[in-house]
């Protein structure tokens, strides 16, 4: 590419808005079973021109020569999102055949040959305890099989980042792109992880001997947390049926009609090759975000949806007249996972459960308590799986990447059994466990200040509506960290997550 077809920023964002709008849908349709083929680096190689090192270069100038304000920021993601596209370039092709791969592979199960994929969703609703070990064990040695291709695609994705970062460490780019400490955050949540251990303990014995019975193993393997998640024995309560008009419900009590609001596309069908995973894909906020579930029965969908609700209101209600920039690049994921979370939170107040599914108040407090353990269990898990990818970061290379101490840091953390060889499976991009655990300090605070603010009924109050919709009218522009400042509170506070885990 000559120098004279670099774009200049204002052209590039204009493009790049076109190329992250083709990329995201062909990756939505792929997540959602729609195809079976990725082709994503088709669309790569259209938008060639977008990604190469005079184009990188030429913005990294104007991000230097830009004065230290939202232009400057505005630049540094532009920059930032460059790279990661010269990146996707160099390995789309290994990332296709991975995922097309991936998509192929077939697990035999009683009589039946399931897609991988429909095989790890079936764990969450088999009833019999045996029979999810058993499905479990035979998905997870299928998806161990493409441990080689994984682990050769990230040896070339780190190799890339570092050159064209011109960061080395991999922990140091993280720092810098997020701009936080991970090390800090890290020992922050490794002593929140501890304070909250005899709470946790209290509830994992009272809740695996309700949700798994007696026949489990004193130490349960990882198959069955996608079932206790669903709050499987009490699927007759939470059936798939009253999911969607629940949770319309739930969000209509805060002023959020979904069905009103047409930037927001709705996939709830279930398909054979659907990720079990629900997703938030904005393709091009405000005005095309999708949200996607695969609800199979019992409380995890009310959750999922709950929880991808935030994603989406957060999207489809940017103000359209930011910079595209500041509606749908982000340093990273923490800032929108805090409105997930906190729409998701709802289905922990027992005064949801009693409205909704006609529950006693004794009832509800106990469904309610079955909640806050699922997410003690999978807070305790991620401060696991951050400080296993800390360590993993630091000794890359050294080693070049190998599981010591995913199976004990996790076991240890969650009183469920994880297999070393799932390590690479369960490593998503860019840290993004820091992100999930930021935002649950943030959102618990953020609870913290709607009681204070609006009372203990913020969950079903218009003025909670009212004030989330303000934040949503910056897109994707502050920080994490920013919105703590605004509503009171230290970053690394989490007193007001210590409370919400029971501690």
């Amino acid at each position: 590419m000559s120098v004279a077809a670099v774009l200049r920023p204002a052209d590039y964002e204009s493009r790049l808005q076109r190329y992250l709008y083709e990329r995201s849908e062909e990756g939505r349709a792929v997540r959602v079973g729609e195809k079976e083929v990725s082709e994503r680096a088709e669309i790569v190689r259209r938008y060639a021109d977008l990604f190469t090192r005079e184009q990188l270069e030429a913005l990294r100038e104007a991000e230097r020569e830009a004065p230290a304000d939202d232009e400057r920021e505005r630049l540094y993601r532009l920059r930032k999102t460059c790279e990661a596209g010269l990146i996707a370039a160099e390995l789309a092709e290994r990332e296709d055949a991975l995922e097309n791969a991936i998509l192929a592979a077939r697990v035999e199960f009683q009589g039946e040959e399931l897609p991988l994929r429909s095989a790890q969703a079936r764990l969450a609703v088999l009833t019999e305890y045996g029979d999810r070990e058993l499905l479990g064990e035979l998905a997870g040695d299928t998806s161990a099989t493409f441990n080689d291709s994984r682990l050769e695609v990230l040896r070339a994705g780190e190799e890339l980042e570092a050159e064209i970062s011109r960061i080395d460490d991999p922990v140091e780019r993280a720092d810098e792109e997020k701009g936080i400490s991970l090390g800090a955050l890290a020992d922050a949540l490794a002593r929140t992880s501890a304070a909250a251990e005899d709470a946790y303990t209290r509830l994992r014995e009272s809740w695996f001997e309700r949700l798994l019975g007696a026949e489990r193993e004193p130490v349960p393997s990882s198959y069955h947390v996608a079932y206790m998640r669903r709050l499987s024995p009490l699927e007759e309560i939470y059936t798939k049926e009253k999911a969607v008009p629940v949770c319309m419900d739930t969000l209509a009590r805060l002023g959020f009609d979904l069905d009103a609001e047409p930037n927001i596309k709705l996939d709830l069908d279930d398909r054979p090759q659907k990720s079990p995973r629900a997703c938030v894909i904005p393709s091009d906020p405000p005005k095309v975000v999708h949200l996607i579930t695969r609800a199979q029965g019992g409380l995890h969908d009310y959750q999922a949806f709950l929880h991808e609700a935030g994603h989406a209101l957060h999207y489809a209600g940017c103000d359209p007249s930011l910079p595209y920039t500041f509606r749908n690049i982000s340093r990273d994921h923490a800032l929108t996972e805090i409105y997930s979370y906190i729409i998701e939170a709802i289905s922990r107040q027992p005064g949801w459960h009693a409205r909704h599914f006609g529950l006693s108040d004794e009832e509800a407090a106990t469904n309610a308590e079955a909640t806050v353990f699922m997410e003690a269990l999978l807070f305790r898990r991620y401060v696991a799986k951050l400080e296993f990818e800390l360590d993993f970061w630091n000794r890359f290379s050294a080693d070049g990447g190998t599981d010591e101490g995913y199976s004990k840091r996790l076991t240890t953390a969650t009183g469920t059994h994880y297999r070393a060889d799932g390590f690479l499976a369960d490593m998503d991009a860019g840290f993004y466990s820091a992100d999930y655990l930021r935002a649950w300090i943030r959102s618990a605070q953020l609870r913290s200040y709607l009681d204070r603010e609006v009372g203990d009924e913020w969950w079903e109050s218009s003025e909670t509506g009212d004030r989330l919709r303000a934040l949503f009218t910056e897109g994707t522009k502050p920080s994490s960290e920013e919105i703590a400042g605004r509503i009171g509170f230290d970053p690394l506070d989490t007193g007001p997550l210590l409370a919400e885990l029971g501690a």
